[in-house]
């Protein structure tokens, strides 16, 4: 039987991010009148503060250490007037511009905002710039940014897809200047000379590493006895490694109590009585979900201790018609995430066919150099289930491949079922590991087993090939 779509409903989406806009096309497709209300600019942090800039920024420090690898490859600079090599190191060659990077940056994510603008315009979809609230179920009061005075619309449906905001530590508020959260650091005029990143989580590592290869001096502080306490623990001791020898300084176990501002530096106070003296700090110390004000517990709606608003698998909160999708529910924080939540949300309440959200076949990533890209079941719930599974690890270095560009840090783990060889996860370490974890997540996406994935044939060499390889490995004869 064919679904039944309501078509003519009014939908309103608080939040014009990836939850927010792919959830607004969906609506449009189905036949809605859609409205989205938008404070920052369509694509939301994700696109003009996160995701976007912060992955920019990542990809022109991977381009500066692969620049400083050339002479391994047999390649140099020379001099054409006196036909003598230059030297790779020196500051007058690799030297990041920082206000040129990061107006490049920006230019590219407003770009993308605007384009994403265009589609949903393109689409009939009316964007109100300005703030919106929950007045009751089934109604938004929208107030303007070009203060034309609070709007009133009716809702057949409401999504909310707010996101979320750097969490602030009373003791180390950023100024903006010298402390900084994550979206204050594009507009920084010089690499800082010794920057301290507060946090060794996914945000604190990746701009750690990225700050690194620009030229900065980095201090990580790390509360965990590792970085990325959260991720593979394999894949968390390459990174760390990596990150010692390229000259990071790591200090494990060790937490931030206060950092204070004193006249051009920034000083970080430590619990056990160090102190870590620095020219800028960035505290990545996780964020908190942007739901206040919304009108939400007025209306209603469930939210957790933490402020997240607490959705099903087809991103329903506990009030008919109120949906909510992205970083301001408790769901994984992830764009892609927040994309299909705001989307299900659509197929769900205008009546087209829906299937709940499968979080097991989400693909992840760390965008370090080199990156890790994780998918399926974990280390942690293989030990702390008793899981019946097989797993096997190849190291990075003896692919043909790797050993042609040099890359010998990462590596390739797949986890398999014993009797059925079902694939059920699966860890690569590796540069581009977001684009290599994809045949993992179809394989446990549909249920392929390793001899599946063995029997592909694929492109040599290719960094490819070791998955099919670690598949092989995998193979039983029981």
């Amino acid at each position: 039987m064919e679904p039944v779509i309501e078509r003519n409903q009014s939908v309103v989406i608080l939040g014009g991010g990836p939850g927010g806009y792919e959830a607004a096309l969906v609506a449009a497709q189905l036949g809605a009148t859609v409205t989205v209300v938008d404070r920052d600019g369509l694509g939301g942090a994700a696109v003009l503060s996160d995701c976007v800039p912060s992955k920019a920024l990542i990809s022109t420090a991977s381009f500066m250490t692969r620049m400083e690898d050339s002479r391994a490859l047999g390649v140099h600079y020379q001099d054409p007037r006196t036909q003598r090599e230059s030297d790779l190191e020196g500051d007058d060659v690799t030297v990041a511009d920082l206000p040129a990077v990061n107006a490049r940056i920006l230019a590219l994510a407003r770009k993308q905002s605007e384009d994403i603008e265009a589609r949903l315009v393109s689409e009939g979809i009316t964007i109100l710039r300005g703030v919106g609230r929950i007045a009751a179920p089934g109604r938004v009061v929208a107030t303007p940014a070009d203060g034309s005075g609070e709007q009133e619309l009716d809702a057949d449906v409401i999504l909310v897809a707010t996101g979320a905001t750097p969490r602030v530590l009373p003791t180390a508020v950023p100024d903006g200047e010298r402390i900084l959260t994550w979206k204050q650091i594009w507009d920084l005029p010089d690499i800082p000379e010794h920057l301290i990143v507060v946090g060794s989580g996914v945000t604190g590592a990746e701009l750690a590493h990225a700050y690194l290869a620009l030229d900065s001096k980095v201090t990580l502080i790390s509360s965990r006895d590792r970085v990325l306490p959260g991720e593979d623990p394999d894949a968390a001791r390459v990174i760390e490694d990596v990150f010692r020898r390229r000259g990071m300084t790591v200090l494990d176990r060790s937490r931030a109590a206060s950092v204070e501002r004193v006249g051009d530096r920034v000083v970080a106070a430590l619990t056990d009585g160090r102190t870590v003296e620095g020219s800028h700090c960035i505290m990545a110390v996780g964020s908190v979900p942007a739901t206040d004000g919304l009108g939400l517990e007025a209306a209603g709606v469930q939210l957790a201790d933490s402020g997240h608003i607490e959705v099903d698998r087809v991103s329903r909160t506990s009030v008919n018609g109120i949906y909510a999708a992205g970083d301001c529910t408790s769901a994984l924080p992830l764009a892609s995430v927040a994309a299909m939540q705001g989307r299900t949300a659509m197929w769900h309440a205008l009546g087209d066919a829906v299937q709940p959200i499968n979080l097991t076949g989400v693909s992840a990533t760390i965008f370090t150099d080199p990156e890790i890209a994780t998918v399926g079941v974990t280390a942690e719930q293989v030990a702390e289930q008793h899981l019946d599974v097989r797993e096997v690890m190849m190291p990075l270095a003896t692919n043909a491949r790797a050993k042609m560009d040099r890359f010998t840090d990462g590596f390739i783990k797949l986890y398999a079922r014993k009797v059925s060889g079902l694939v059920m996860g699966g860890v690569v370490v590796a540069p581009k590991a977001s684009e290599l974890i994809f045949p993992v997540a179809l394989a446990v996406e549909n249920r392929l087993t390793v001899d599946q994935m063995a029997q592909t044939i694929t492109v040599y060499p290719s960094m490819s090939g070791s998955l099919a390889e670690a598949a092989r490995r995998l193979h039983t004869s029981e």
